[in-house]
């Protein structure tokens, strides 16, 4: 796990040595600079030594010095590629550098390179010979690129703080991306927060080149849903059991590494399962599992981590947050954050990601299931919202969502009038607007109120809107499951884990992303996954072998964070909010609101205060 800077055209050396330096805490166990003068070339790397740590310096050049690369990742299948490639006569320099595989890789399979790759992975290969730079994300975006083109010129980079240590980018706000933050909670890719840059999306792969300077950016891979078109009669025990052994199989996949592991443990089933198939591969003995405690006993599931761990037999650690703690740690993860993202689990996966790099290097964890088995509220809200949404004439929605309005605030985890509150607000709009209206920081009609000007609503739900209509099936829980795992997976779930192990040089993986399992559990049908009110119905199945009944069966808690109760009780600042950028007036009323206990608005004021703090760094 590394970080990767780099550039083409206008620039120099100070400038790439700014850009790496931004990054040292994804990559602080050595650096490597390169440059090309004559062609304007410039690639940097940091590097996290996890796998060949003797050999696997970057950049990586062929011995011929025709082909070199900068890459931030792992790739699982890095054994078998490599014997492959062996088979085809390519001679390998290093002892087992998944880094090298990719050279070689390229050199035989050509820009078609990714579909070959199992694992993690953002990179930018030099084809001296063709004068041109290959770059690819994996295929959910695991590994983030940022990159800047104008005429004359390309930069990259692993975050966007690097990306604006060079002098060529510009630093203005983009106000769409502003808008969709608000509107999402997240910045959706391909869009970043500063005017002219992006992200590169997940499963896209693009080529610069340097004699042109042109940019082509293509999809190799999409997250489809195409159910099977013959269900047997054995499925659930057929299925359960084919699910089991690849997720087995991906857990063990993700065990290589030449440095201490452990894994994240929730007490949830997913990361359970992926510490139970761990200990099953190396031994309770070298597995050390981790997570976080809150004060406030609705939020807390450390004692059911406890449990699974004493099931499992793992060396546990607990960390606990309180809200004392939280005032510390959050000018901190502001200051270091690269973006800004609303998602208020960010700072308990700080803390967990702080916590446990004390101990090993790379830890596994459950990201994934929960969008691929329609483990979510919103899969059993869908049902009655349809049903809400064709039984109640629509003059009749204002009323029924203002008398619910009056239902007191609760700050408790997912507490029945937040829940009430938030899809009734959701079914105020047409179907495809309904998720991201359900998670949005403000609700759209107050958009405008905020940003100071009219809003295009269809514009700013457009990803979601393409998505909804993007799946092919017409069973609202696929819609739903395509919703989750395109948009708020990728751009939520696995930016926060990313930003939050890297700030502390942690290499987080994801088993349930293995692309096998993917790609099988992509193809059954929606009812094993969601059945009568039951969330990841067939997962469930095939982990009775592996975990305890009390696990599988008790009720989902995500990583929420109590911010309702401790913006109530005053302990975030707002006094710098909005920064002239917003509508100040709407942040004293929304704050107004909170604190009387009118209203529940910790997500647009959380939203608002992380961006107000990373503006004013």
């Amino acid at each position: 796990m590394c970080g990767i800077t780099g550039f083409v055209g206008h620039g120099d050396l100070g400038d790439l040595r700014r850009m790496n330096d931004k990054i040292v805490h994804r990559g602080p166990d050595a650096e490597g600079l390169w440059h090309d003068v004559e062609r304007a070339v410039y690639l940097g790397h940091r590097r996290l030594a996890i796998v060949d740590i003797d050999g696997g310096q970057q950049p990586m050049w062929t011995k011929d010095g025709k082909l070199g690369v900068a890459f931030n990742g792992e790739i699982y299948n890095h054994e078998e590629l490599r014997a492959e490639l062996k088979g085809h006569g390519h001679v390998f320099e290093s002892d087992h550098s998944d880094t090298e595989v990719l050279l070689h890789g390229y050199r035989a399979w050509g820009v078609d390179l990714p579909n070959r790759l199992n694992g993690m992975w953002a990179f930018a290969i030099y084809d001296v010979l063709t004068g041109r730079v290959f770059c690819s994300r994996d295929r959910f975006g695991k590994k983030p690129f940022f990159y800047y083109h104008r005429t004359g010129a390309f930069i990259f980079a692993s975050e966007l703080s690097a990306l604006l240590q060079h002098q060529g980018v510009p630093h203005s706000l983009s106000q769409k991306a502003l808008r969709k933050y608000f509107a999402y909670g997240y910045i959706p890719a391909p869009h970043s927060l500063v005017e002219g840059v992006y992200k590169l999306p997940g499963g896209h792969s693009l080529v610069y080149d340097i004699r042109s300077g042109s940019l082509r950016i293509w999809k190799y891979w999409d997250f489809v849903i195409e159910p099977f078109d013959q269900v047997p009669a054995d499925a659930e025990d057929l299925w359960a059991e084919e699910l089991r052994a690849l997720l087995d199989k991906a857990v063990r996949r993700r065990l290589m590494a030449d440095v201490p592991l452990g894994a994240f443990l929730s007490g949830g089933i997913d990361s359970s399962a992926v510490a139970a198939f761990a200990v099953r591969h190396i031994g309770r003995e070298r597995l050390k599992t981790f997570s976080i405690g809150f004060e406030e006993a609705t939020f807390d599931e450390s004692h059911h981590a406890r449990r699974v761990a004493d099931h499992l037999g793992t060396e546990h650690h607990v960390e606990t947050l309180s809200m004392d703690r939280a005032r510390l740690l959050l000018p901190e993860i502001v200051e270091r954050l690269d973006e800004p993202m609303g998602d208020s689990s960010l700072l308990p996966t700080y803390l967990l990601c702080q916590h446990t790099r004390r101990h090993v290097t790379v830890a596994l964890g459950g990201d994934g299931a929960d969008e691929l088995f329609a483990g979510y509220d919103p899969f059993r809200a869908v049902r009655w919202a349809r049903l809400y949404d064709k039984l109640v004439p629509k003059p009749l929605h204002a009323g029924i969502r203002h008398l619910m309005a009056r239902l007191p605030v609760s700050h408790r985890y997912m507490s029945l009038d937040f829940k009430i509150k938030r899809t009734l607000r959701g079914l105020s709009y047409p179907a495809q607007y309904w998720l991201p209206v359900w998670m949005a920081p403000v609700d759209p009609e107050e958009l405008a109120d905020l940003c100071g000007g009219p809003v295009d609503l269809e514009e700013e739900y457009s990803e979601a809107i393409e998505q909804w209509e993007a799946c092919r099936s017409t069973n609202p829980i696929d819609k739903v499951l395509q919703f989750y795992t395109k948009l708020y997976l990728q751009d939520d779930i696995l930016v926060k884990v990313d930003r939050a192990s890297m700030m502390h040089s942690l290499e987080a993986r994801s088993p349930f992303l293995d692309i096998e399992l993917v790609d099988f559990v992509r193809r059954i049908p929606a009812c094993f996954k969601f059945r009568n009110g039951r969330t990841k119905y067939l997962l469930k199945r095939a982990l009775a072998p592996i975990l305890p009944q009390e696990i599988l069966e008790r009720s989902k808690k995500g990583f929420g964070v109590p911010i309702g109760r401790w913006l109530q009780q005053g302990a975030l600042d707002f006094r710098n909010a909005a920064n002239g950028l917003l509508n100040r007036s709407f942040t004293e009323r929304m704050l107004a609101r909170h604190i009387s206990g009118r209203e529940d608005q910790r997500a647009y004021l959380w939203n608002e205060w992380m961006l107000a703090g990373y503006l004013s760094r």
